[in-house]
């Protein structure tokens, strides 16, 4: 009677092993599968980024800003004569 009932302990030990291996399987998997999606978010982001960086110099251009500053808000540069230096 004990044999049987070590038995039956066992199966149920290796049974609860198994389930528990196929459910840390499972679970690798589920986890490396959000790994990849992130990881595809980020270059994504990345991406978006690099875009970002490139229309933000675009519009800090220099030659730009002076175009505008001439044009729309009708500056002008100062003459040589009146621009006074000052040594700190």
């Amino acid at each position: 009677m004990l044999k049987i009932i070590s038995l039956l302990v066992l199966v149920v030990l290796v049974m609860a092993s198994a389930i528990s291996v196929v459910y840390s399987k499972h679970l690798n998997r589920k986890l490396f599968v959000e790994l990849q999606q992130l990881n595809k978010s980020i270059d994504s982001l990345n991406v978006e980024w690099g875009r970002l960086q490139l229309e933000e110099g675009a519009w800090a251009d220099h030659g730009r800003l002076e175009k505008i500053a001439r044009t729309e808000l009708g500056m002008l540069m100062p003459d040589v004569d009146s621009v006074v230096y000052l040594k700190p």
